[in-house]
């Protein structure tokens, strides 16, 4: 049985990478999806291929650091599916990287905005939505990074990142009483534009897939398998974990 039926998802960074995998996969497994992210035409070229499978779909272009942008998505998943019942808030930034002592505050700042502050956006204004349904799932993609292991250059993407643990913790014991579930997602190294902008080339890529214990990095659809478990009610008494999706990253020592 499909374990999104008749759920309604909104999924953000879908143009590429783990969020496109996930939309195809919660559209696949019942859901009428909103996905979200900058680039237009990427959005509209994944609800073609939505729709032409049986799913439903609908895109929506903006900026998540917008807070009228994650006003939108939801007002978007009522009028044309009728309410709200899942968010897998995926969309981020790597930032810029480098030494910590030479970022700008302004780099420091947009990479809070994207990662964070938009979670907290959004989860303002899909939460109610939710309410309304008698419950929902909220996901938040963090990582790793500034969680379980630190990282040379990378200071605003960890400390950003791993503020949605918080937050997903303080959410879940708020909203829990009234049925609201919020988790949050940790991949490893994913085979995803973001994660080649880290391995660049073929070297770098067999350095970080060495650093798995599985040794490799995951598919984009490994981890939308992930985020589905979370989103669904397979998870139905699981709310406020960092759950690692990371082939062993985080426990590879050798």
């Amino acid at each position: 049985m499909s374990v999104l039926l008749d759920k309604v998802a909104i999924i953000t960074g879908a143009s590429s990478g783990i969020g496109r995998a996930a939309a195809k996969l919660f559209a696949r497994e019942g859901a009428a999806v909103v996905v979200a992210a900058r680039r237009r035409a990427e959005l509209d070229l994944l609800v073609d291929e939505i729709t032409r499978a049986g799913g439903r779909a609908v895109a929506l272009a903006g900026d998540v650091a917008d807070e009228a942008f994650a006003s939108a998505l939801v007002a978007l998943a009522i009028e044309r599916f009728g309410g709200l019942d899942v968010a897998f808030d995926n969309a981020g930034t790597l930032g810029t990287m480098g030494a910590t002592t030479e970022l700008t505050a302004s780099e420091w700042e947009r990479a809070l905005a994207v990662n964070l502050t938009s979670a907290f956006f959004a989860a303002k204004h899909q939460i109610p939505a939710m309410l309304a349904r008698g419950g929902g799932s909220i996901v938040f993609t963090s990582t790793f990074v500034g969680h379980t292991a630190g990282m040379p250059g990378m200071a605003a993407y960890a400390a950003s990142k791993s503020g949605l643990i918080g937050l997903t913790q303080a959410l879940a014991t708020e909203f829990g009483p009234q049925g609201i579930r919020v988790n949050a997602l940790l991949p490893g190294g994913t085979d995803t534009p973001m994660g080649r902008v880290v391995a660049s080339t073929p070297e770098a890529l067999d350095f970080v897939r060495r650093l798995h214990a599985l040794r490799r990095i995951a598919s984009p659809e490994e981890i939308a398998r992930s985020a589905l478990y979370l989103a669904s009610d397979q998870s139905s008494f699981t709310t406020g974990i960092a759950l690692l999706a990371d082939g062993g990253v985080s426990i590879h020592r050798g």
